[in-house]
């Protein structure tokens, strides 16, 4: 079987579980696919597809690299224009020709996680921290769910005035607000966090760690300082990286993905890595 080539590409990246993932898909299809991570900074990522031969079939995209490839790609999936953020890129070789179709697999992804672990079970109200593209793609998740009052809590809140059109727009009878991350504010029925796990201070903590669901996207460290405190249903990054990544896969290949031995082989990499600290 021919060999094709994906990748995962970011800054940083070093520490993706993305390659554990889908190498562990390829040897259950037993499929001759390649998947590493690559390093590529904001502003880089134009002269790395312009690199690619004809072997590359896919990239996941990570931060900072969502909202710069929406330039870059042909097409675009619906979720991908809605959220204006590409975090899968599929790449497909017609006539001599490349053609690169921008997806969106953080949505779906995120509303999977959540339904798996319980937390989808009539959300009314929200609060995310951050403002990025993550925190868009959940956002986005959460409102198909049924939330229609969401609280952005960011360091900056002009950098998140993109993520609130976003969501607006797309659910127009949505209430959603931009407030400095040290409001006091009462903690949604969900509280999301999209911001490193250094920067959950003990009172950002005190004040969301109530909840009844928490969904925290980082996965390495864990437990976070907001789930360590957590006493409800916890959704983890790695829930949200699985998930995601199974979407990826198929895209990727045209087969089903193996979510137990993705899952899998997620969980034993983390527990090897945190092992060996």
């Amino acid at each position: 079987m021919t060999a094709h080539v994906c990748g995962v590409l970011g800054d940083p990246v070093a520490h993706s579980l993305s390659p554990v993932l889908h190498r562990a898909a390829y040897q259950a299809h037993d499929l001759d696919w390649t998947y590493d991570a690559h390093r590529v900074g904001a502003g880089g990522l134009q002269q790395f597809l312009a690199g690619l031969d004809e072997s590359w079939r896919g990239l996941s995209l990570t931060m900072p690299l969502k909202r710069e490839a929406m330039g870059l790609v042909d097409t675009l999936s619906d979720v991908a224009r809605v959220s204006s953020a590409v975090n899968t890129v599929v790449i497909e070789h017609q006539g001599g020709s490349r053609v690169l179709h921008g997806d969106n697999t953080d949505v779906p992804g995120a509303v999977a996680a959540l339904r798996e672990r319980g937390g989808a079970e009539g959300p009314q109200r929200a609060t995310i921290l951050g403002g990025g593209a993550t925190a868009t793609s959940v956002g986005l998740a959460l409102l198909s769910m049924g939330v229609r009052e969401i609280d952005l809590l960011v360091r900056t809140p002009e950098r998140a005035t993109e993520t609130r059109d976003v969501l607006v727009g797309w659910a127009a009878d949505a209430r959603v607000r931009v407030l400095s991350l040290d409001a006091v504010v009462v903690p949604g029925d969900v509280v999301v966090s999209t911001v490193p796990a250094a920067a959950q201070g003990e009172a950002l903590v005190e004040r969301l760690a109530g909840a009844a669901v928490v969904f925290d996207v980082v996965y390495d460290p864990w437990p976070t300082p907001l789930v360590a405190a957590c006493d409800g249903v916890v959704v983890s990054g790695l829930d949200l990286l699985v998930h995601q990544a199974t979407f990826q896969f198929e895209l990727f290949t045209g087969r089903p993905a193996p979510l137990a031995v993705m899952r899998a082989a997620g969980e034993q990499a983390l527990a090897a890595r945190n092992a060996g600290r």
